[in-house]
């Protein structure tokens, strides 16, 4: 008994994993009844973005648009709409929200529908990014602001969050994507 017992523990031990950013499936903005799903993006960076139609940083969406194109065979961007996490910077229903990506930047790059990403109502894979950027000591809050960017390499693995001042196709970032980055 104590032999089986003991065996159960380790096979717990041994065979349970850390969560992954490729456990996660959103649902998609541009689709309806589409789910935009992780794993299909194994072997591309990812860079996930807490978006919001109405702040002064929505310029930064078509950056993001070229960037994707750029990089897409590479880099997969996908957009979070926040809510009103910051104050009524994202508009009301998803429809709107799908209107303006599509129409006033031909956002082609993956687009969830609108989620939290503040307090108990965070979305899930938020909170998996904040707990992966406490672990690389990012100073709190980690998003502090719409337009927060989270890169994640080839193999899962959160390597860097841009604040919203950060543009998409600054130097900061593509050197992550060109292979440029001085990692000392």
């Amino acid at each position: 008994m104590k032999l089986i017992l003991l065996s159960s523990l380790l096979s717990v031990f041994v065979f349970s994993t850390e969560p992954s950013i490729y456990d996660f499936k959103v649902e998609a903005l541009q689709k309806e009844n589409a789910r935009i799903n992780f794993e299909d993006f194994k072997g591309k960076k990812i860079l996930i973005v807490n978006t919001a139609s109405k702040s002064p940083y929505t310029f930064q969406m078509e950056e993001l648009e070229k960037l994707y194109r750029a990089y897409k065979d590479k880099l997969v961007v996908v957009g979070f709409p926040a809510g009103s996490d910051f104050g009524n910077q994202e508009l009301k229903t998803n429809r709107e929200i799908r209107d303006f990506c599509t129409f006033t930047y031909d956002i082609t790059f993956p687009m969830a529908e609108k989620v939290t990403t503040m307090g108990e109502l965070r979305h899930p894979i938020f909170s998996y990014l904040i707990s992966e950027a406490q672990k690389m000591y990012v100073s709190e809050p980690v998003i502090k602001w719409n337009f927060t960017k989270f890169l994640i390499d080839e193999n899962g693995k959160l390597i860097k969050v841009f604040p919203a001042d950060v543009t998409p196709l600054s130097t900061e970032v593509t050197s992550y994507l060109n292979n440029t980055r001085n990692w000392q």
